[in-house]
């Protein structure tokens, strides 16, 4: 899958080494529960390649123009066990230039032109006022706040509205 400047490609094994850099950035993770310690990156990356063998969609976000790996973006089943829900983590080195944006907007399309989803959701902690900013920007509405995670989660959603593709 691409989009202008970007590239998506499905998990695979050999993406260990750049997703251990998102991993472990403090601020990629600062509203994530934190940094993941080193010592235990490698499994979080096989419980994430394993859940894309088990019918979630992962892919590594690469910019088209250097090859470089900047985020990891999904549509997995979230938390509520109902939804399936969009979730993104780019680089800082990346963050302000759009490319979430149009990688999730991307993301959006496939959800609903390809797996015929009629909802998607995104879950962010309310402090995170960029990601925030970012799902009302693609047109996410604020459907709930709950307490998880030891914070207040914002719930946002969109449906597939036919009429408008």
């Amino acid at each position: 899958m691409e989009t202008q400047r970007c590239s998506l490609f499905r998990l695979n094994d050999n993406d260990y080494e750049d997703l251990k850099m998102i991993y472990i950035n403090e601020n990629v993770r600062k509203y994530l529960g934190g940094a993941i310690p080193e010592e235990h990156t490698y499994s979080k990356f096989l419980d994430t390649l394993q859940r894309s063998y088990q019918g979630a969609h992962y892919w590594t976000v690469r910019l088209k123009a250097l090859n470089s790996c900047i985020g990891l973006v999904s549509l997995d089943s979230h938390t509520d066990g109902i939804n399936t829900e969009v979730s993104y983590e780019f680089l800082p080195e990346w963050w302000g230039h759009g490319y979430a944006r149009e990688v999730i907007q991307q993301i959006l399309n496939y959800a609903f032109n390809e797996l015929n989803l009629s909802k998607v959701i995104a879950e962010t902690q309310t402090a995170n006022l960029s990601s925030c900013r970012l799902l009302e920007k693609l047109g996410m509405q604020l459907e709930q706040t709950v307490l998880r995670y030891g914070a207040e989660q914002a719930i946002y959603s969109i449906e597939n509205n036919l009429a408008t593709k």
